[in-house]
């Protein structure tokens, strides 16, 4: 069963989903979408799409990744990857808790001190407790969801948006932020109260980003698509929906750090969207100001 219309699934229309990465959004395919010189973070990016996100951003000719996870094991062997694909890119590797205040502040202080710069980050880093009616829910599971899934981008943003900033007006550019949301964050789903909210906080938390520091960066949520991951594939709700690769959301941020796109700053967007249809769609979106949470009265 597809999400209800006003989950945005079919927003650029149902001939123009995608489920896997093609030329407009491949650096292979389309060079201009290489980014020499910046340096990028990505939370969450031992596996999955994490992981897929580094590595197109690896052949994208970027200067250094900050690549953090909870599991040193797989930082490794994504480092390993990245260097297969670009050995001169400066790999900091991070294993850590993200919801510690101590811990993030700590690597925001490095990445300063090491790098000198932050073009993007990425708050890919997400989980969820079993899906369960409320009463069923465990306190401290459903609580942990919360907490990963908004708290830790909120500490990254709270840590990271002065050197982001800083790096957009230094450079005379625009620098980038990704919040991943969910296309649960648009519809509440039965037993999934604490993922749904969580990210429906932030997209919320989205906004604020672009209040306060919409000059110098452009700051979306995004639905990365219904990838088989091992977080996803745990959830029985789920099946027959996760038909997305996570090379589609990994392209997919490659190209909307590509450009200047502030015109979707502040927004809710979708790896599965067709980009060149979303562009033709500009429009249409700033005039009716869509893609934002609205109450409708």
């Amino acid at each position: 069963m597809l999400p209800p219309p006003s989950s945005g699934y079919e927003f650029t229309g149902p001939d123009h989903e995608r489920h896997d990465i093609y030329p407009a959004i491949s650096v292979k395919k389309t060079p201009s979408l290489r980014q020499e010189g910046k340096v990028i973070l990505i939370t969450g990016a031992g596996r999955g799409i994490g992981r897929a996100i580094a590595l197109e951003y690896a052949l994208a000719g970027i200067s250094g990744i900050i690549i953090v996870a909870r599991s040193s094991d797989q930082l490794s062997e994504v480092e390993s990857s990245i260097k297969a694909i670009n050995s001169s890119i400066k790999v900091l590797k991070t294993s850590l808790d993200v919801r510690s205040n101590d811990a993030v502040t700590n690597l925001a202080k490095t990445i300063e001190a090491d790098f000198g710069r932050l073009d993007v980050l990425i708050n890919n880093a997400g989980v969820t407790d079993e899906w369960k009616s409320l009463p069923e829910t465990d306190a401290v599971e459903w609580w942990n969801t919360i907490e990963v899934n908004t708290k830790a981008p909120y500490l990254f943003l709270r840590s990271l948006l002065p050197l982001l900033a800083s790096t957009a007006r230094r450079f005379g550019t625009m620098s980038d932020v990704i919040n991943m949301s969910s296309i649960g964050a648009n519809f509440a789903t039965p037993g999934a109260s604490a993922y749904c909210m969580s990210k429906l906080a932030l997209d919320m938390l989205t906004e604020f980003v672009v209040m306060e520091f919409g000059e110098d960066v452009v700051c979306v949520s995004a639905h990365p698509g219904g990838v088989p991951t091992a977080l996803a594939s745990a959830v029985s709700a789920l099946d027959g929906l996760l038909v997305d690769t996570p090379e589609l959301c990994g392209g997919w941020c490659v190209w909307m750090t590509a450009g200047a796109r502030k015109w979707l700053s502040g927004r809710y967007v979708s790896a599965t969207w067709d980009v060149d249809r979303l562009e033709s769609m500009k429009e249409d979106i700033l005039k009716g100001d869509k893609l934002k949470k609205r109450l409708v009265i």
